[in-house]
């Protein structure tokens, strides 16, 4: 056993005992960096100045790291690293058990001047909704009140107050954007409050809308076009690259993480574009007579699902994933007959992808294996949305219903049930958001005029934010009446319920 000295201070050591050797401090703690949290634990048993030594700011501070807690921080910002991993290490179980027994808060966000739902879309926990009255709403759900912004739209000259329907929005940390009905585009800036920093039209319908993930990059599609904005260095919005394109595009990815021009990815019914300044025709896909059925992107792939012949020639559909550097097909995963409706590649772990299918499942593949993983029988009416992380993943059905599942086990944990299907899922260690949005969007028996109040809630779509980082059981979660600020002077009284607390003043 290592000797000691019992009258030794945790400041006086230069030496440690190894067994029959004495080595500096330095390198002793050298040799346990190597070591693992329960080694450094039964370390400290041996003698005390073992104990002082494996408990050395410098060995937690670096397991902490390891295990990916507190990222951001330096050594100098805890005065005890092993306690901060315990109550990270404790935080995580919590979660995850408030995950697995839906134990947290849930809340309604509602705008009911907006009438019926259109779009929505999220980014770490601010909600961005767009209504068929032409209305933008932003929520911040990082805050218990949920006081924000009805984002304005800009007005065109021949504009007399009315706002065309939205179709699309996406929102990412800075920027926000919505596409109308008539062709045009707003885009506000998060830090500069309601008024669009920039605004441009297309002749057209718009049929797709992206917003690169980490910058500041619009790409639209309209008609046989492709647009791309981005601002300058100086803030001056500019046009860097216009795409003619042969068949109309379904789906349209901005790829993250690009320093340069921006770079986009279009699937146009059979073919599949990697759009480029430099490169503007670029077909990364193309198989006559096989639509691409969705698509996502990450910084140096590319998913899609592809509808092929069928039965007739006993061959299957499949998610097709190609490299963006070398414009190669890696492998082909799946084997179903029905349409591959949606896929999520970048926000799931290192060589996994989640897919949903109209055949009810939704799959896990490794495409190191090429591969699936688990098959879910999730949905009555097929799969419209999905998300995973390391150990569950969220799917989102088109009769409603939002279920939560267990990989590993393979198992639903829990469900919750809506009315229109689930549109959109986002969720992060602690935070869930889901849009159930309606597919009719101008329901029998409703008024034509804009300001009409008819429209029933239960036609209007729903946007729920759940937080399991409060423990307690969702039915008792606190109302919004009683998260209130009573801020607003004057009240929408239409379909109030007791969930919008607007008073007159």
């Amino acid at each position: 056993e290592a000797g000691d000295d019992p009258a030794l201070g945790s400041n006086e050591i230069n030496e440690v005992p190894f067994f029959d050797v004495q080595l500096p401090y330095e390198l002793a703690l050298k040799i346990f960096q190597y070591l693992g949290k329960a080694e450094l634990g039964r370390c400290a048993q041996v003698s005390r100045t073992w104990k002082i030594l494996a408990e050395d700011e410098v060995l937690w501070y670096r397991l902490c790291q390891e295990e990916g807690y507190l990222l951001d921080m330096s050594i100098s910002d805890h005065s005890c690293w092993k306690l901060a991993l315990k109550n990270c290490r404790a935080r995580e179980n919590m979660l995850k058990n408030n995950w697995k027994n839906r134990v947290g808060a849930v809340s309604q966000l509602r705008y009911e001047p907006g009438r019926v739902l259109c779009d929505v879309h999220s980014c770490d926990g601010v909600v961005m909704a767009g209504y068929t009255s032409g209305e933008v709403r932003l929520w911040d759900t990082r805050t218990w009140d949920y006081r924000a912004p009805v984002l304005e739209a800009a007005q065109g000259p021949g504009a007399a107050g009315t706002l065309a329907q939205v179709s699309f929005v996406r929102i990412n940390s800075s920027l926000a954007v919505a596409a109308y009905e008539d062709g045009t585009v707003s885009v506000w800036s998060l830090l500069f409050g309601r008024e669009p920093i920039h605004h441009f039209q297309h002749n057209q319908r718009i049929q797709a809308l992206a917003l690169a993930p980490g910058g500041t990059a619009v790409a639209t599609a309209s008609a046989f076009e492709v647009k791309l904005e981005s601002p300058d260095d100086k803030g001056f919005w500019q046009s860097p690259a216009m795409f003619e394109i042969q068949k109309l595009v379904n789906f349209l990815n901005l790829v993250p993480d690009v320093t340069g021009s921006p770079v986009a990815v279009a699937a146009a019914e059979d073919i599949v574009y990697l759009l480029k300044a430099e490169d503007p025709g670029k077909v990364l896909h193309s198989v006559y007579g096989q639509p691409v059925t969705c698509l996502d992107v990450s910084a140096r792939e590319a998913a899609f699902g592809v509808k092929t012949f069928g039965w007739l020639l006993n061959e299957p559909n499949q998610i097709l994933l190609y490299n963006l550097e070398t414009n190669q097909c890696l492998t082909k995963v799946g084997n179903s007959m029905g349409d591959f409706s949606c896929v999520n590649l970048r926000d799931s772990p290192p060589n996994m992808l989640v897919a949903g299918n109209k055949d009810r499942r939704v799959r896990v593949f490794d495409v190191r294996r090429g591969e699936a993983v688990c098959s879910l029988y999730a949905h009555q009416l097929g799969v419209t949305a999905v998300q995973m992380d390391e150990w569950k993943i969220v799917s989102g059905g088109e009769e409603g219903l939002l279920c939560v599942w267990d990989q590993r086990m393979g198992t639903k944990l829990w469900e919750m049930h809506a009315r229109h299907p689930v549109r959109h899922v986002w969720f992060n260690s602690h935070s869930l958001i889901t849009a159930n949005i309606p597919e009719e969007k101008n329901p029998r028996g409703s008024s034509i005029t804009d300001d009409d109040p008819s429209v029933h809630r239960k036609y209007r779509g729903i946007i729920y934010s759940y937080e399991f980082s409060v423990d307690q059981l969702a039915v008792d979660s606190v109302l919004p009446i009683c998260r209130s600020s009573y801020d607003e002077v004057t009240g929408y009284n239409y379909n109030i319920g007791l969930a919008v607390p607007y008073d007159n003043i």
